[in-house]
């Protein structure tokens, strides 16, 4: 029972702690001071203070993720949203075909290095790899480095 008690007076002592007042003054060299007791007949200010706010990890995590999953949506509708037809300017169509250029270049990359990983015959192999190096370079020097 005493423990009981004591650990009562100890959490009131310490909630009493959080609730403080804080004051704040300037003496006469211009020092900022800043403390939980009044100064006395010196001017002086209390603030008022805000608890402060707590965020669970878990929260601020899934937040992270909506807001990335909301970029890439946004990001993907003004891709898919630009103008291609007759009221687009001569530089929207030709990003639009270079887009379509390295889509296309991405794509037979992704099936010559499906065919390598498959398996292959020495001179297949070179020539998948001749293949995948020339590719390699047009989506660089096209696509990547433009």
């Amino acid at each position: 029972m005493p423990r009981m008690m004591a650990g009562l007076v100890l959490s009131l002592f310490l909630t009493s702690a959080v609730s403080a007042e804080v004051y704040t003054w300037i003496d006469s060299r211009g020092v900022a001071h800043f403390s939980d007791y009044p100064p006395g007949e010196i001017p002086h200010k209390q603030l008022d203070l805000q608890a402060p706010v707590t965020v669970p990890m878990s929260e601020n995590l899934g937040q992270g993720k909506r807001v990335s999953g909301i970029r890439k949506e946004v990001e993907g509708l003004l891709a898919s949203g630009r103008p291609t037809g007759s009221g687009a300017t001569a530089k929207e169509k030709a990003d639009a075909e270079l887009e379509k250029t390295c889509a296309t270049y991405r794509s037979k990359l992704e099936r010559i290095q499906s065919k390598l990983r498959a398996g292959y015959s020495n001179d297949r192999g070179n020539s998948l790899r001749q293949q995948r190096r020339t590719l390699s370079q047009k989506l660089s020097r096209e696509c990547i480095l433009r």
